[in-house]
């Protein structure tokens, strides 16, 4: 089989309605309004029309032998702006020590923050579960293949990226934390506020309070769930781990969800990609898979065994294809594997 990563079309929306549905994220939902209103707005992002506090990226994985559309994965080129202003809770320990007890508690404590000047935010990675186990990792080549757009027009993005990862939620797809906390202060219930938040935050710095929150105070089933990742999410979270993300002590207002983030330029396949010239050689001693972008206008990724000479790299006949890669042309190449222990 072969896959490319390329910006979503107005023609992919029913197959993308379809795999969305096979899902639950809030972001990309599998609602034909809400992801006709996504497809247009990240149109008009990767052809420069929209301002970077309203571009919006949004990248499918396609089988291309079957010309299927079986995964997605999304940029938010600024989360949080003076319009819409990005809320977290910041985790923080205070020292309370008795002197007449001689005895003393290290408390855990939740601090209320808006940031009008955010980061640029990834998200919506999906993969259809038909596809999922495959030897070509899709779900790692629809992630890392947006950094690679990101490596080509670093003008477009915020000099850092925050990832907001999924925590553990119930059967009923509720979250203990919001039930224990945010709830009793909007009356709102989970999907509502979430939902309501992606396009109105006024709620949030009103009514949430404004004072650090013990956690000790809460009900001990919203405590475990704080700042934890969900079992479906752990290989994302392992996956940016490997390219230099890390834990911010940072969570989600509604579910408690973990804030992962790094330095855009520190983030590996920016740091350790480099712009290449295709050589008008077609064989060689291919070496080890590369993630290979186009730089141009349309934007195509690949995964593809390469080998680098100088400043031009030799790509395979079959990948030169994929990507309508003509010799002489600039691509964004950078390596697949990450060793995780490596120092960033």
């Amino acid at each position: 089989m072969s896959f490319i990563v390329r910006p979503v079309s107005f023609d992919d929306l029913n197959q993308l309605i379809d795999l969305a549905k096979q899902f639950n994220l809030l972001n990309l939902p599998g609602d034909k309004k809400v992801l006709t209103e996504k497809i247009e707005r990240s149109v008009r992002s990767f052809a420069g029309d929209l301002p970077k506090e309203k571009s919006e990226y949004l990248f499918v994985l396609e089988d291309v032998e079957e010309s299927l559309v079986v995964g997605s994965s999304l940029i938010l080129a600024k989360h949080g702006s003076e319009e819409v202003p990005h809320s977290y809770f910041r985790v923080l320990k205070k020292d309370h020590f008795s002197q007449a007890l001689g005895i003393g508690f290290i408390h855990q404590v939740l601090r209320f923050q808006l940031d009008v000047d955010g980061p640029t935010e990834i998200g919506g990675l999906l993969v259809d579960k038909i596809y999922r186990r495959r030897p070509e990792k899709l779900g790692k080549q629809i992630s890392l293949s947006r950094f690679l757009y990101m490596g080509a027009h670093p003008e477009r993005f915020e000099n850092r990226v925050l990832c907001e990862l999924t925590p553990p939620l119930t059967d009923e797809n509720r979250s203990e934390f919001w039930e224990a906390l945010g709830r009793r202060f909007t009356g709102l219930n989970y999907n509502e506020a979430d939902l309501l938040s992606q396009t109105n935050k006024e709620f949030i710095e009103s009514l949430f309070p404004q004072g650090d929150i013990y956690l000790c105070l809460l009900d001990s089933k919203a405590r475990v769930v704080l700042g934890r990742v969900g079992e479906a999410t752990k290989p994302a979270q392992h996956l940016l781990e490997s390219i230099g993300f890390e834990y911010l002590e940072e969570v989600d207002p509604f579910d408690g969800g973990p804030h992962y983030g790094c330095e855009t330029k520190q983030i590996l396949p920016i740091r350790e990609g480099q712009k290449f010239k295709v050589s008008k050689i077609l064989d060689g001693p291919f070496s080890k898979p590369m993630l290979v972008g186009t730089t141009g206008e349309e934007f195509r990724a690949t995964l593809s065994l390469c080998d680098l000479q100088g400043d031009e790299v030799i790509i395979p006949q079959k990948q030169r294809a994929l990507l309508n890669l003509d010799e002489g042309q600039e691509v964004f190449v950078a390596p697949f594997e990450y060793d995780r222990k490596r120092e960033v």
